[in-house]
């Protein structure tokens, strides 16, 4: 039973399982991988994904289809992940010299003189440093520069203003490259 995003949901809200579960087969795996680059842990991804589609279930009889389901679901995600930020901002126990690298145990990893950073390194320093960026400043880095989103698709997903989604990226670009600084290739 295959057919539109908006058909599969409207049969959904009207009860049919195997329409919702259509539905999340298809979107799952890029919802994760938005959940994933928010959160950067996979047992957190996993949560917001189940709460998320937990959510949307609920929703469905609201769903209108102003927008994509891919979009609506998208919202749901992006709310999930900055309740996970928020919590993991409040349970953060690390020093503040840890918090902001000063320590040598977090932050970017320099290159050494005998060696080099691996591709390996590199993509977890910069997930790690996504992290570290505030919620409204991570959505808008991960929708554009990991997810691929147009401007007009990230100001849909977030509910915000064209222009704001350009400031907020100018702004966490900034606030990139300044974590990043130091880093050597």
């Amino acid at each position: 039973m295959l057919g539109s995003d908006l058909e599969l949901a409207r049969a959904a809200a009207r009860g049919d399982a195997q329409s919702f579960h259509a539905l999340i087969d298809r979107h799952s795996a890029e919802m994760f991988r938005l959940a994933l680059s928010l959160s950067g842990r996979r047992a957190d991804a996993e949560d917001i994904c189940q709460e998320a589609f937990i959510g949307a279930y609920r929703g469905l009889p609201r769903f209108d289809g102003r927008s994509s389901f891919k979009t609506w679901l998208t919202r749901i995600v992006l709310r999930q992940s900055a309740k996970v930020w928020k919590k993991s901002v409040w349970r953060n126990t690390a020093s503040l010299d840890a918090a902001t690298g000063l320590d040598g145990a977090s932050g970017p990893r320099v290159k050494e003189a005998h060696g080099s950073v691996s591709k390996t390194d590199i993509a977890m320093d910069l997930t790690d440093v996504i992290a570290r960026l505030g919620p409204d400043h991570q959505q808008v880095i991960v929708l554009r520069e990991l997810n691929g989103l147009s401007y007009d698709e990230i100001a849909e997903a977030l509910d915000i203003p064209v222009g704001t989604v350009e400031s907020r990226l100018y702004r966490a670009r900034a606030e990139l490259r300044k974590l990043l600084k130091d880093y050597e290739l």
